[in-house]
């Protein structure tokens, strides 16, 4: 068996892995993730979603690098952010800036974007850099043209505001989306076929993680 860390403290990340049979050592990875896309623009070492999300997933994979808890383990970091109309959506924290994207998103649609990063940190010899890979996985969302209403009944929830894009596919913002073209998995955060192909890139066999 494999010990898998998931630098993340996403629900929805932690539940998707649940049932596909990993319960995984959450850690959180405290990264300034707005100083540090800021920084990366000015270097930069960002030119558009894909390159941000994946910025951001190694950065939180490596953050836990260090922790007791990583070392002899598979550490996988991960970011999402929905791309509309060109602009970046992260987690909107406001119900006046979610309400303003679902009056722009609905009977529309953007490209989920999910960054992965997964570190080989299970024999690491001193003095040399853990095996790593990744890769950024993206979907089509397709949004329904909901009502006014709807929209101030989803916000008024509070769901939107913490997630990236303002919605979920798997949860009170599932009806809500007329159709994914893709990875389903993506949209919730973290693809299991790309934490397999890149598991398998390192290595590991995927259902050496399986310990549920």
């Amino acid at each position: 068996m494999t010990r898998l860390v998931l630098a993340s403290t996403s629900p929805a990340r932690l539940a998707l892995l649940r049932s596909g049979g990993i319960e995984p050592i959450t850690i959180a990875p405290g990264v300034d993730e707005e100083a540090l896309v800021e920084r990366s623009r000015q270097m930069g070492l960002i030119d558009g979603t894909a390159s941000m999300v994946q910025l951001l997933a190694k950065a939180k994979a490596e953050a836990v690098i260090d922790h007791p808890d990583a070392r002899g383990a598979v550490i996988i970091g991960c970011d999402s952010s929905l791309e509309f109309n060109g602009e970046a959506l992260g987690k909107p924290h406001e119900p006046h800036i979610a309400r303003e994207r679902w009056l722009a998103m609905r009977g529309n649609s953007g490209i989920l974007y999910s960054g992965h990063w997964v570190i080989d940190n299970r024999d690491v010899q001193p003095n040399k850099l853990a095996p790593a890979k990744g890769k950024v996985s993206s979907s089509v969302v397709n949004f329904s043209d909901i009502s006014d209403r709807e929209i101030d009944a989803y916000v008024a929830t509070g769901e939107p505001l913490k997630v990236a894009g303002a919605f979920t596919i798997d949860g009170l913002g599932g009806a809500f989306l007329s159709s994914i073209e893709g990875d389903a998995h993506t949209v919730i955060g973290l693809s299991l076929t790309t934490l397999r192909e890149l598991a398998l890139n390192l290595g590991v066999e995927y259902t050496s993680f399986w310990n549920r």
